[in-house]
């Protein structure tokens, strides 16, 4: 059974996905605020109440405008507040289950290209030049769109588009049980005879670093592929990285998502995903009436800005499957709601989930062109491993945010002891660590790095137990910031604080993410059971 939709939007710049019809755009659609670090969008109590009051009768359709942007401040108090915090709404708004037509007429924007191939349905639809972004410069389409998945004239099990062998032949298999992951590698093999011939042309080196990554990647293999995976033997082989093929499988282990017991996982898979989409069943079952107006107003405006460039991020099917996945969490945890920032960590395991079904780079891929029901799993399992994630570090996402003031707290004292110069010269240049290091602790550094090296970075993350993205990761943001100790010791307030916004960090690869998480760990090994060096 597919999930059912959230109202969509007319997407510009791409294909509409075979999962959605078209909705008319609300009122505020045009206000965009593309900056996130300056949107300040909370509304005050008694607004908040009224628009929650008027979620069981009749809605005018319309939002709130958003509260208009604060001039810039770099201090502190303003950059703290400056990720928008929504509440949830009531118990009495939320919507009750029951079954909506949506509109069969409606109208969106698309761009007018040659580029035409066949939809999942065999439709030709109008393909996107150019980023989501770029200015609308297309036709006008009225009228019927393609159907809503589970409504007649839709092919939910269409044989999808394999466009250059993207999509694996055997997703079906691997959807229905994890350890198909396992089946179809190639068996690993070490150095033959003629091989170890041959190699005499190569340097040891290169004999070594092969041998030892067909070692560890057997070893990975061995572990994941019993029938009572050891969690400590796991974290250990994690720490270093794992392999990109056996992600989709380690991280739900990690996260105890999957239970370790290999007899459990397809039962346990089938129930957590079913429970999910029952959750968006009675979640978006009256359509936009039935959704509290100001939480999924600051979502429509974070998905589409969520990793810009990245062509996957751009795809209509991927800004829906995200949408969900935030409406929902927000509703699930009342004591936080949702804070911009959270849209950001469901992509590293979007992508890795993805990348389970595909032969191609997951940024680069279209999720649309799977059947609904891989797409509706991968959504899913990315749901209930970000809801475990964020379990450990909640209070870095509650009212005021006390995690994220503590943490950064901590690591300008801890930062005094690494590099006493560095933080000396901070101080007299009246820069606060509030001023950069709040994103670095709201966001894990998604903002600093690419979604490779945080996924690399996550890997040892989750060795190290979920209590690391509160924990570790102070020591992995100190480390980071004494890396650039020497340029910012050279530097004045505003040079300080331009080049924090803006890392040279484009061209990191695994040993610049594994480097740092060194460093980061001998800091931690030196001081996390010196607790005594943190104020209280």
């Amino acid at each position: 059974m597919a999930a059912r939709p959230p109202p969509a939007r007319p997407h510009i710049g791409l294909n509409p996905s075979h999962r959605f019809s078209s909705y008319v755009t609300p009122d505020w659609a045009e206000d965009d605020a593309w900056d996130s670090a300056s949107d300040s969008e909370s509304p005050n109590a008694s607004s908040w109440h009224q628009s929650a009051s008027k979620q069981g009768g009749s809605s005018s359709g319309t939002a709130p405008k958003p509260v208009p942007r604060p001039k810039l401040n770099t201090s502190s108090s303003t950059l703290a507040f400056s990720y928008t915090h929504v509440s949830h709404p009531s118990p009495s708004s939320y919507p009750s289950r029951q079954e909506v037509q949506l509109p069969k007429n409606g109208w969106t924007i698309v761009r007018t290209s040659t580029d035409q191939r066949a939809s999942i349905d065999g439709r030709e639809p109008e393909r996107a030049v150019g980023g989501a972004y770029d200015d609308v410069d297309g036709d006008m389409v009225v009228g019927d769109l393609e159907p809503e998945v589970g409504q007649p004239g839709a092919a939910p099990h269409a044989k999808p588009r394999r466009d250059k062998g993207s999509v694996r032949d055997d997703v079906e298999e691997i959807v229905n049980d994890p350890l198909h992951l396992i089946r179809r590698l190639p068996p690993s093999k070490g150095l033959s005879t003629d091989n170890a011939q041959a190699s005499t042309a190569r340097t040891a080196k290169l004999d070594r670093e092969r041998s030892i990554r067909t070692n560890r990647r057997q070893k990975f293999i061995d572990c994941v592929a019993s029938e009572d995976v050891s969690m400590a033997q796991l974290r250990k082989l994690a720490w270093n990285g794992v392999p990109n093929e056996l992600r989709p499988i380690a991280w739900p282990l990690l996260l105890g998502y999957l239970p370790l017991p290999a007899h459990l996982r397809v039962s346990t898979l089938a129930r957590k995903r079913q429970e999910y989409i029952d959750l968006v069943e009675r979640t978006f079952a009256r359509n936009r009436e039935g959704l509290d107006q100001q939480i999924w107003h600051q979502i429509e405006i974070d998905v589409p800005r969520t990793r810009p460039g990245v062509r996957l991020w751009m795809q209509a099917a991927t800004q829906r499957s995200l949408e969900r996945i935030l409406y929902v969490w927000a509703l699930r945890h009342p004591a936080s709601g949702y804070v911009q920032g959270i849209n950001d960590l469901a992509t590293p395991f979007f992508q890795v989930f993805l990348s389970a079904y595909i032969d191609s780079d997951p940024e680069e891929f279209d999720p649309g062109l799977l059947p609904p029901n891989i797409l509706n799993a991968i959504e899913a399992d990315t749901f209930w491993c970000l809801s475990r994630l964020l379990d450990g570090i909640q209070d870095n996402y509650i009212a005021s945010q006390p995690g994220i003031h503590r943490s950064v707290k901590r690591m300008a004292e801890l930062v005094a002891r690494i590099d006493a110069p560095l933080a000396a010269h901070l101080e007299a240049e009246n820069v606060e660590f509030m001023q950069f290091a709040f994103r670095w602790m709201n966001c894990l550094l998604m903002r600093e790095i690419s979604v490779q090296n945080t996924i690399r970075m996550w890997d040892t993350y989750l060795a190290e137990g979920t209590d690391a993205f509160s924990q570790f990761h102070l020591y992995v943001c100190s480390a980071f910031l004494v890396k650039w100790s020497k340029k910012l010791r050279e530097m004045d307030f505003q040079g300080i604080i331009m080049f924090l916004q803006s890392l040279p960090t484009q061209g990191w690869t695994d040993h610049d993410i594994e480097m740092l998480l060194s460093e980061a760990f001998v800091h931690y090994s030196t001081w996390h059971n010196a607790q005594s060096h943190f104020g209280k």
